[in-house]
């Protein structure tokens, strides 16, 4: 199958809400205690919501503990970054937010008749395409995201039980990112009449000839898997209840808009490998209260925000000291998905970490932790000749060497070849070469 998926400019993706319910959603494993995450982000300070960049990111780099404790406790990482002197260079575009905002409302328009005609024919090849009368589509509203997640769950139940086609608009999932609940909204969840649910994404991306740019369709591939993963623990619940068999389809459904034109269409992805790598460095995480636990008494990230809102007005010498509280776990990758990433490359190279090299000079450089200790092994005679990174680190300094005075030799046979060879003589009428 070609590549055909496409990630959304408006880089909406996975939608996490973090409204501090009073209570976990049913089912949600125990979190931390609600009031150690509200003095961490500051007295009346709201919960930050999470977007897909940051649950992939939290997902790819499950080692750095910063990262889950400020996304745990809803702490607006950005300005944070801006208040420690190190802004993030990157944001979102309003046009592709409007653009796909509208190309949506048209896949979904007159009931939704397109989308299940692309249902229909991508994952269900043959099937007749159903009655719009015939399709349910429950109301999902409720007060707060503890609310519509239950709604949602309860919508997904009635139209398992009752065996015909529904569509649920944007329903919300409830799930757990490293002990505190969260919420992930897909665009719409198809349920068939055999008990198959399918995850619906709509991109603003064209896909051009039935095939899209590799790297974006790997992005949607990891952003459905999120919401597959959520909907499990759903899934087993309603057929607990239902005594139906219901299966979470690990084949997503990706409508774009055709060419260049702004007609739907559509491709089915399969996720298997993204929904496994989520399911294991999700799980890897450590717990926020584990990490919050072990944090100085009154540590907060409170950044004192003036009348106005929008100006900190606390020292940032104190707010460098709780961020560094917190270890991190620094790599390249992370300036293009983590708010905080310039602020954490800035304390690498000033320690020397190696960490700043990346994950492969990293993992190469074994019990090596600094670019002082790794030049040192390269040379110390001393060194454990036995140790791999100290072996090709030897290796590579000798290589340089040789590159260098191989260099320094052509250098100096080029030079005396040009002062041996005698200037030609100037032509008739030719003043000589000055």
């Amino acid at each position: 199958m070609p590549a055909a998926g496409v990630v959304d400019a408006r880089l909406r993706q996975v939608n996490v809400s973090r409204e501090s319910p009073p209570s976990p959603p049913p089912g949600a494993p125990p979190g931390v205690i609600r009031g150690s995450l509200t003095e961490l982000r500051g007295p009346g300070v709201r919960p930050r919501s999470l977007d897909a960049r940051a649950l992939a990111a939290l997902a790819a780099n499950p080692g750095c503990r910063r990262r889950a404790l400020l996304d745990g406790a809803g702490v607006d990482k950005g300005a944070l970054a801006r208040a420690l002197g190190s802004p993030a260079g990157y944001g979102q575009s309003q046009f592709a937010l409007v653009r796909g905002n509208s190309f949506e409302a048209r896949v979904k328009a007159d009931g939704g008749v397109e989308l299940l005609r692309l249902v229909c024919e991508r994952l269900a090849p043959g099937t007749a395409l159903p009655e719009v009368d015939a399709v349910a589509r429950p109301d999902l509203s409720a007060a707060g995201p503890e609310g519509r997640a239950a709604r949602t769950a309860l919508a997904l139940r009635e139209a398992t039980a009752a065996g015909d086609w529904a569509l649920l608009d944007h329903p919300l999932l409830a799930m757990d990112v490293a002990g505190s609940p969260a919420y992930v909204e897909p665009d719409a969840v198809v349920v068939h009449p055999d008990g198959g649910w399918t995850v619906v994404e709509i991109k603003s991306f064209p896909m051009i000839d039935g095939a899209a740019d590799a790297a974006k369709v790997g992005a949607a591939a990891r952003q459905a898997a999120v919401y597959v993963l959520a909907l499990e623990p759903v899934a087993e619940h309603t057929a607990a209840h239902t005594g139906r068999p219901v299966a979470v389809h690990d084949r997503v459904l990706l409508v774009c808009p055709k060419d260049f034109s702004n007609l739907p269409t559509a491709a089915t992805v399969d996720v298997r490998k993204q929904l496994a790598t989520t399911r294991r460095q999700l799980a890897r995480l450590t717990r926020v209260e584990e990490i919050a636990a072990a944090l100085p008494p009154g540590t907060t990230f409170d950044l004192g925000l003036s009348d106005d809102g929008q100006t900190a007005t606390r020292p940032a010498a104190e707010l460098t000291e709780a961020v560094e509280a917190v270890p991190a776990a620094y790599a390249p990758e992370c300036l293009a998905a983590c708010e905080l990433a310039f602020h954490c490359r800035k304390r690498a190279r000033e320690d020397g970490a190696v960490e700043a090299l990346g994950r492969g000079a990293r993992g190469e450089l074994g019990g090596l932790r600094t670019v002082d200790e790794a030049l040192a092994a390269a040379g110390d005679p001393g060194a454990n000749p036995d140790d791999p990174a100290v072996q090709a680190l030897r290796a590579a300094a000798a290589l340089r060497r040789a590159a260098l005075a191989d260099a320094s030799g052509a250098r100096a046979d080029s030079t005396g070849a040009a002062d041996a060879a005698p200037l030609p003589a100037p032509r008739t009428g030719e003043d000589p070469c000055h």
